[in-house]
């Protein structure tokens, strides 16, 4: 695994993948939804196998270094040739991996940033590989996964010109304020696998009942 807060470097031209795994799974009362296992897995590690397989420089932000979250996580990464960015100020929310991803791939000089949330049990290495090409064809665009019926869901590329609204990010909203007014490309995945994200042991049980994961 690279070296914490080292940037590995890119492939020219391309985009880069953030995986966001740096929050406090509050929700899941002592349980770390991100190391679920999914098919005998930790949720995390089968992301970044995913994610590495398009080729891309991977990159994942951690709590920061030293807290049993940060430690547990990076264990589930190790030998998977990723990136890991521990985010100091990850208790404000979403926005502060946002920002540390936005950095980097910034500083590297890629072409975008495909962020994929850490807690999307069904997301594939095919999924991935789908949403990069989108944005190889269409450059400047923003590229979005969306439901097999056309909802708008995750991952979401964006690409290099909204980088630095990303890094003026604050809080635990998301980048909503980025897309708004944006005309993003929509990517259709397979059934509703752009929309389930698994928050609370019981969303796990049920996704689990539902699929067999």
């Amino acid at each position: 695994m690279t070296a914490p807060g080292v940037t590995a470097p890119s492939v020219t031209g391309a985009a880069s993948v953030l995986i966001c795994a740096a929050g406090a799974a509050s929700r899941m009362r002592g349980g770390d939804k991100i190391l679920e296992p999914v098919a005998g897995v930790p949720l995390l590690a089968r992301l970044a196998a995913a994610a590495r397989a398009s080729g891309a420089v991977v990159r994942v932000t951690l709590p920061p270094a030293g807290a049993l979250r940060h430690d547990r996580r990076a264990a589930a990464l190790a030998g998977l040739g990723v990136v890991t960015l521990p985010v100091a100020d990850a208790d404000e929310g979403m926005a502060a991996s946002l920002r540390a991803g936005a950095r980097a791939a910034r500083a590297a000089g890629e072409d975008g940033l495909l962020v994929v949330l850490g807690d999307m049990p069904e997301i594939e290495a095919g999924d991935i590989a789908a949403l990069l090409a989108a944005a190889a064809a269409a450059p400047g665009r923003v590229i979005r996964a969306a439901t097999a019926t056309g909802r708008a869901g995750h991952p979401v590329l964006f690409p290099a010109r909204l980088l630095p609204a990303l890094e003026r990010l604050r809080g635990d909203r998301g980048a909503r304020e980025v897309l708004a007014g944006e005309a993003a490309e929509l990517v259709a995945l397979a059934g509703e696998r752009a929309v389930t994200d698994l928050d609370t042991p019981e969303d796990w049980a049920r996704w689990r009942a539902a699929t067999g994961g």
